[in-house]
């Protein structure tokens, strides 16, 4: 980075100023456009939704046109202008920007800031995905169920303003270092998801027990989950409840990301070796396998083997493969609900195959999911790295006054 050091030598040797954004740009709402006036062609738009889901930091195409009848009263942004998402479900992503770097005007949807501003537009979306903006944003932010930064609020937002040759160099190292992150992430996904296929493969063998079974032939005997185990739900619990109660115990929800966490509170109902799955909505049919002190909301069902023969994580392995099968995905909202668990067939072998089978899954989960070590370790490692580098490219020395 000596060129970059060369010209803050040259332009900024004692320090860069730091400027609140209303006195670098203008900052308005967008539109009020729905997802249900998107066209193939048209007007371009972006929705505020598609910042979280579809873009990155830049994007000079978009997905999504309105037709020019709907645009009439519409805000648009200008080439240059960053777009901020301004709602989320959550701390981290409220605030996500993309900034347009096409050639003409585009209409921005509602729940969003439209910044027009005179810095480089990568620079400034670089700066407000670091950890110093992160930092500020969490006093702007308000709301329980819908996180919410209201765009005046934006406008006391501090932002470093180098000159703009600094700019540029610090833009140019920073796309270098995401094209190689993004680069060595797909490979390292690739290579991850070869894995996880493998993986697959080999369960699949493993249980199915016919003669292309690798561990031979394996006698069995086909029983219904209600025989095995008993079967009981989780009971009604908020996000409140959890916020006012935190804890060192795991409150386990529908969700599937963080491992079905939903938070920790100071009680717990569980104590041991479970199943739990999700019972409503789009991950209806997921199984877990829990081990320790916890709670479940009543969107999980719970399992706990009661017969004698049966190892759990062999159960686990049995119905991650097929409890999806059973979903009922009719009415808009699909349901895996208890007694349709409880009548789904497994098939039990004996204990010591059980065990074996276990004993090759294992192994195999751990090469693919395990974040301690292996790929994934190294993908969230790499983009660590990334984050790093950024935020130390934008630390800057104030200049004093």
């Amino acid at each position: 980075m000596s060129k970059l050091d060369d010209l803050i030598r040259e332009y900024c040797p004692d320090g860069v100023e730091y400027k609140k954004l209303d006195e670098i740009a203008t900052i308005t709402r967008g539109g009020n456009f729905q997802k249900k006036d998107f066209l193939d062609e048209g007007i371009p738009c972006i929705h505020y939704g598609q910042i979280y889901t579809k873009y990155n930091l830049f994007v000079d195409q978009t997905l999504s046109y309105i037709s020019k009848e709907k645009s009439q009263k519409q805000k648009f942004a200008e080439p240059g202008d960053v777009i901020m998402a301004v709602t989320s479900e959550n701390i981290e992503d409220v605030c996500k920007c993309v900034a347009w770097l096409g050639s003409e005007k585009l209409a921005v949807s509602g729940h969003t800031a439209i910044i027009h501003h005179n810095l480089n537009p990568k620079y400034l979306v670089y700066y407000l995905s670091s950890e110093a903006f992160y930092k500020q944003k969490l006093k702007l932010v308000h709301g329980t169920k819908v996180i919410e930064v209201t765009p005046k609020s934006l406008e006391n937002v501090l932002i470093p303003v180098p000159p703009l040759p600094v700019q540029r160099e610090i833009v140019r190292i920073l796309d270098n270092f995401t094209e190689l992150t993004a680069e060595l992430t797909a490979e390292l996904t690739a290579e991850l998801t070869a894995r996880e296929k493998q993986y697959e493969y080999y369960r699949d063998r493993l249980l199915t027990f016919d003669k292309n079974n690798p561990i031979g032939y394996v006698k069995i005997e086909n029983k219904q989950i209600k025989d095995i185990c008993e079967i009981s739900r989780g009971k009604v619990i908020s996000k409140k409840y959890i916020r006012d109660y935190e804890g060192n115990y795991p409150v386990y929800s529908s969700q599937t990301e963080n491992n079905g966490v939903l938070g920790k509170i100071d009680t717990y109902d569980y104590d041991g070796d479970y199943l739990t799955w999700t019972t409503d909505g789009a991950n209806a049919g997921t199984v877990f396998f829990r081990q320790g002190k916890f709670t479940i909301t009543n969107v999980c069902g719970l399992l706990s083997v009661i017969a004698e023969n049966v190892n759990i994580k062999y159960l686990f392995y049995i119905l991650r493969r097929v409890a999806p099968q059973h979903v009922n995905k009719g009415m808009g909202n699909p349901k895996l609900m208890s007694n349709v668990m409880g009548n789904i067939r497994v098939p039990i072998p004996s204990l010591s195959i059980q065990d074996k089978i276990v004993s090759i899954l294992d192994r195999f989960d751990k090469l693919c999911h395990d974040m301690t070590t292996g790929l994934p370790a190294e993908i969230e490692a790499r983009q660590k790295q990334y984050a790093y580098y950024r935020d130390k490219l934008l630390d800057f020395k104030p200049l004093e006054s």
